[in-house]
């Protein structure tokens, strides 16, 4: 899961006195996409790929990703430019195309996948510390839970008196995550050994698991370390000319990709994949270790400490706007809108936390806590990347903003059909018992939206509306069956 960024603290704050539009160069709009893009997950990847495939499956897992996720970020970029008036967020191209419940959905279930990612921030956190103290276990026991629960309240606290990203925190946390990841990099290069690669190449010696098999257990996994591909468009508008917008999108993107492929892949020259799969999170500081010693599990741990917490910041702010911005909308009752003396979205702020920290108490009882929350933040987040893809293919398919456009709206339709069959192949790919679970979630969150309907005085539902809600009520009575007899569980 990447980190959002703040344009402001990327170019610092505007002269009132210059009234000249400020702009990024090409190079500045690849950095802001690479720093959108890089996040905690990366440093999960060694042990979380081992334990579904061997070297073969990882090739093909990222090149699924790598073509689905750039279409994705296409579609986000062409939607920029089509539908520039269209810019409270991810949920309001589902609003648009689909009916308000649609956007609500989509709304909630973004912002139920930053809550479900900031509890895997805290889970990984307490993992890391618990290499070094015993008590924090894998991120899911009491002592971390209370540990972390100190950590999310303080953040709030902070961020209610208006501290806001600044560019300094933004610069740390670059540098934190950047350094360690390229060091462990360059490592494993002179570390590299071929017959251990190739031995790992279909998953090891009695690994018999299929390679489509193999392939589907990592899907989610991609798709967590590509949350906030969104941000890759959201600088167009700042860029010095339009032609540098869709290359900064291509290096940074190409830039992180092969990032991933290098992280992924060199620990499968370093130990055979089942003593890979063993590594406990962050893996990638267990690697290290194996070739240079405890220092490096130590270098590694305290750049992601250091990467997650100033992460944490800024997706904790990010969730807050997005039922802000889905009241502003009419999605979301009123009091959502309210703000404090310090323009700080005050109301949204408390309901994220407090949703976060029941989603934390959950990891108490979950089997592998950071996988599930993986997973979940995973399929959540599909959920909207789904609407936009679907919105910029309706586009396309009835001509609206291309009326005089042929050429452009086929390549533009081509690209959203990919991002729309990537987006489902990944739901599918996921499992029925994510889509569930996510269910359980939208259904009795849709008070939220019978709420804003009354204070608007506006029927609940359309006859469209009302057929979408049933079977999102029946699946999450499923789930909460599935979890009472289990066989859906954490």
């Amino acid at each position: 899961m990447a980190s959002p960024q703040d344009y402001s603290s990327a170019i610092g704050p505007a002269d009132s006195s210059n009234q000249e539009k400020q702009t990024l160069s090409v190079w500045a709009l690849t950095a802001l996409v690479v720093g959108s893009m890089v996040g905690a997950g990366i440093f999960t990847l060694p042990g979380r790929f081992a334990r579904a495939t061997g070297v073969m499956g990882a090739l093909i897992a990222w090149l699924i990703a790598g073509v689905g996720m750039l279409m994705l970020a296409f579609v986000f970029q062409n939607l920029a430019q089509r539908k520039p008036d269209l810019n409270s967020g991810v949920f309001i191209y589902a609003k648009a195309g689909f009916g308000n419940y649609i956007g609500f959905l989509a709304a909630l279930a973004f912002w139920s996948s930053t809550c479900v990612g900031n509890v895997s921030y805290f889970v990984l956190i307490k993992s890391t510390l618990g290499e070094f103290f015993p008590v924090f276990g894998d991120g899911d026991t009491v002592a971390a839970v209370i540990g972390s629960s100190i950590i999310i309240w303080l953040f709030h606290f902070m961020i209610l008196r208006g501290v806001q990203q600044a560019a300094g925190v933004n610069t740390i946390v670059t540098i934190a995550k950047i350094v360690p990841i390229v060091t462990f990099v360059f490592i494993l290069l002179f570390a590299f050994n071929f017959d251990v690669f190739t031995a790992n190449f279909l998953g090891g010696q009695g690994y018999d698991e299929p390679l489509w098999a193999q392939v589907r257990d990592t899907m989610l996994v991609t798709v967590f370390v590509f949350i906030g591909i969104e941000g890759a468009s959201i600088y167009s508008r700042y860029a010095e000319k339009r032609s540098d917008v869709g290359l900064a999108t291509i290096l940074g993107f190409v830039g992180v990709l092969a990032l991933l492929i290098m992280v992924t892949l060199l620990p499968y020259g370093l130990l055979p994949r089942a003593e890979l799969a063993e590594l406990r999170n962050p893996s990638m500081a267990g690697a290290l270790e194996v070739v240079v010693g405890r220092w490096g599990n130590i270098f590694i741990s305290l750049g992601l400490l250091i990467s997650v917490l100033g992460a944490f910041l800024a997706w904790t702010l990010f969730a807050a706007e997005v039922p802000f911005m889905a009241a502003k909308s009419n999605l979301m009752p009123n009091f959502l809108y309210r703000e404090n003396a310090q323009k700080v979205p005050a109301v949204s702020l408390w309901m994220t936390n407090i949703v976060v920290q029941g989603f934390l108490i959950v990891t108490l009882f979950a089997d592998n806590a950071f996988d599930l929350a993986l997973e979940l933040t995973s399929a959540m987040s599909l959920i909207p990347y789904l609407t936009v893809a679907a919105f910029a293919l309706k586009l396309a398919l009835t001509r609206e903003t291309y009326e005089r456009d042929d050429s452009t709206r086929y390549r533009e339709m081509i690209i959203a059909i990919v991002a729309t069959a990537y987006a489902i192949l990944m739901l599918v790919a996921g499992g029925l018992d994510k889509l569930l679970l996510a269910a359980l979630i939208l259904v009795p969150g849709t008070i939220l939206f019978f709420l804003a309907r009354r204070e608007q005085q506006l029927r609940i539902f359309t006859p469209v509306e009302w057929f979408v809600f049933t079977v999102a009520a029946i699946a999450a009575i499923t789930a909460l069956v599935g979890l009472i007899s289990g066989q859906i569980a954490f």
